[in-house]
């Protein structure tokens, strides 16, 4: 049985992570919080619980990986933190959570990440500090020499999972639960094929599994 340390475990798809991986006959969750009062949800589940923020130093956070074999990064700042909370939580926080895990010689990480991030297609001028974040997110990711994989998802909504997907380099751009995100997330610990690897995904007609084994 794989712990996975889920940054970000109390937003909306992290708590789905946590769920899914305690369901899951191959992981058990530990779910990394800033807040002490949020345990309970989550120790309800059977789920460990680290309090730490990513705001914290890179020792700090290597300090919660002690039991971990992957990790997940799903935190982000949200939409109407500032440009500063953004560059904290979704470049900073990432990029110390990679080279806390590159300490521990936790190997195996996965990052949620914005849907398109390549130069070019930022979209409006509001959305820009954010993409450009993530871009330099999943750069340092690339370049970490950690076993990555970068899920780009499409505009999340809060729809119940349907379970089919699609996924593939690049996909038209639509909508996705956020649900669905998690079971791609979870799927994705479970495909070694997906290492070193990124693509785009929303909403299909194709089961998560099916759509993941056909990513080249």
């Amino acid at each position: 049985m794989k712990k996975v340390l889920v940054a970000g475990a109390n937003g909306q798809i992290g708590r789905h992570v946590v769920r899914l991986l305690q369901e899951s006959e191959h992981f058990e969750a530990k779910a990394m919080i800033r807040d002490k009062t949020q345990a309970p949800y989550f120790e309800e589940m059977g789920a460990g619980t680290a309090v730490v923020d990513l705001e914290d130093e890179i020792d700090v956070l290597a300090g919660v990986m002690d039991d971990v074999d992957a990790v997940v990064f799903t935190a982000g700042s949200g939409p109407n933190t500032g440009k500063d909370k953004t560059i904290m939580i979704d470049l900073d926080g990432a990029v110390k959570m990679m080279e806390a895990s590159k300490q521990k010689g936790v190997s195996r990480f996965a990052l949620i990440s914005s849907f398109d991030t390549r130069r070019g297609h930022w979209g409006s001028e509001a959305f820009r500090p954010y993409a450009a974040c993530k871009f330099y997110a999943d750069e340092w990711l690339r370049n970490s020499g950690l076993e990555y994989t970068i899920i780009h998802p499409g505009k999340l909504n809060n729809e119940e999972g349907t379970g089919k997907v699609n996924a593939a380099a690049d996909v038209p751009r639509d909508e996705i639960p956020r649900e669905d995100v998690a079971k791609v997330i979870v799927e994705t610990l479970n495909h070694d094929s997906l290492i070193n690897k990124e693509f785009q995904v929303t909403k299909g007609d194709t089961s998560v599994v099916e759509a993941l084994d056909s990513i080249e």
